[in-house]
C-alpha cells in the first residue's frame, strides 16, 4: 500500500473529511487531494506530523511494504475490512456506479420536471378557460389539468421507482463508512476535476433563471393585466422554475456521485450518521411548503402573490436544515 492510500484510509478511520485533515495540519484541502492522489508527496514535517494525528508510526506511513495489520475478507462480493463496518471499493465497483448513476441522472432530472410542469399546466388550463370569447368552460379545463398532473406524477413516479432499483446496490455509499482499493481515489477526484467547471455553469444558470423566473409575472401584476394573463405568466414562472431545477439537479447529483466515492462533505462518516434523519426533514419540509402554496394559492386564488412562498421557503430551509443538525449533534451526545 503506498502512501496515498495509507493517508486516505487513515483519515476515513478517523471520519475526518480532506478540509478537516488539511486544517489540523495547516495545509490547504487541496494539498490533501494532491496527496490522496498521489500527485505530490508531503515533506518529512507533514509526515510526521500525520503520524502523530493518525496514531500510527513514521515507518507505516513511509514504507509500502508495511500493511495495515489485518487485510480485508471478502463476502458475499463486497469486502469488509475485519472489526471495521467500512466497504471497501473496488476499481470496478466504483466505475459500475458513477455508470449506472449518470444513466440515471437524465431521466431523474426530467422526472422532478415533470412533477413541476403539472401545475403549470393547470394554470394554463385554468388561463385559457377565463379568456372571452372562447367558451371553454372552467370545470373542464380544470378536470383536464388534474388529469395532466396525475399523468406527468404517474411518469414521474415511474422512473423514481425504476431508477431507484438500479441504484439500491449502490445504497451504502451513503449509509455506510467506506474505504476505496488502490486508484479509486485518484480516478474518482480526475473525473470531479473535470466535471467541476461544467456543474459550475449549470448551476449559475439554474440559480440565475430561479431569480429572474418571477420577472414577467411582477410586469404582468404592475401594468394591471386580465386575471387570465397573471394565471399565464405563473404558468410560465412554473416552467422556468422546473427548467432551472432541472439544471440544478443534473449538475448536484453529478457532483454527489463523487463525493459518495470520497466521503465528503454530506457524505463523510460523521454525516452518513445523521444523513437518515436530515433525509426525512427535508422530504417533510418541502412537501409541507408545496402543501401550503397550493392550499394558500386556491383559497386566496391570488396565483400573482403566493410564489413569494417559494423563495421564503428557500430562505428559512437552512435555519431548519440547521436545526435539525443541531438536533443530532446533541441526540449524540
Amino acid at each position: 500500500m503506498i502512501l496515498a492510500d495509507k493517508i486516505i484510509n487513515e483519515r476515513k478511520k478517523n471520519g475526518w473529511s480532506q478540509e478537516e485533515l488539511a486544517e489540523k495540519l495547516s495545509v490547504s484541502r487541496q494539498s490533501i487531494s494532491k496527496w490522496e492522489g498521489a500527485q505530490s508527496v508531503p515533506d518529512i514535517q507533514k509526515i510526521i506530523a500525520m503520524a502523530q494525528i493518525f496514531g500510527v508510526s513514521t515507518d507505516y506511513l513511509l514504507k509500502d511494504e508495511i500493511e495495515a495489520d489485518k487485510a480485508p475478507a471478502v463476502v458475499d462480493d463486497i469486502a469488509y475490512p475485519e472489526n471495521s463496518q467500512a466497504v471497501l471499493v473496488s476499481m470496478e465497483e466504483a466505475n459500475a456506479f458513477i455508470d449506472t448513476e449518470f444513466s440515471c441522472i437524465p431521466r431523474r432530472a426530467n422526472a422532478v420536471s415533470l412533477c413541476i410542469l403539472g401545475p403549470a399546466i393547470l394554470l394554463l388550463c385554468l388561463a385559457i378557460s377565463q379568456i372571452p370569447g372562447l367558451g371553454f368552460s372552467e370545470d373542464i379545463m380544470a378536470g383536464v389539468g388534474v388529469v395532466a398532473i396525475l399523468m406527468l406524477v404517474a411518469v414521474a413516479v415511474f422512473v423514481f421507482i425504476v431508477d431507484g432499483a438500479k441504484l439500491k446496490r449502490f445504497e451504502y455509499l451513503e449509509n455506510s463508512p467506506i474505504e476505496t482499493m488502490y486508484g479509486v481515489t485518484g480516478m474518482v477526484m480526475d473525473k470531479k476535476r473535470a466535471f467541476e467547471q461544467p456543474c459550475t455553469t449549470l448551476t449559475a444558470l439554474g440559480v440565475i433563471i430561479c431569480i429572474v423566473s418571477p420577472v414577467p409575472l411582477i410586469a404582468t401584476s404592475l401594468l394591471g393585466a386580465p386575471e387570465y394573463t397573471t394565471l399565464f405568466m405563473v404558468s410560465l414562472l412554473l416552467v422556468m422554475v422546473s427548467f432551472a431545477v432541472n439544471l440544478l439537479v443534473r449538475a448536484g447529483a453529478k457532483m454527489d456521485a463523487f463525493k459518495k466515492l470520497l466521503q465528503e462533505e454530506d457524505y463523510s462518516v460523521a454525516n452518513k450518521k445523521k444523513s437518515p434523519f436530515l433525509s426525512r426533514v427535508s422530504g417533510i419540509y418541502w412537501m409541507l411548503a408545496t402543501a401550503i402554496f397550493l392550499g394558500v394559492s386556491f383559497m386566496t386564488d391570488g396565483w400573482d402573490r403566493t410564489w413569494i412562498i417559494w423563495p421564503v421557503a428557500g430562505v428559512l430551509f437552512p435555519v431548519v436544515y440547521m436545526i435539525a443538525m443541531s438536533f443530532c449533534k446533541d441526540s449524540n451526545r
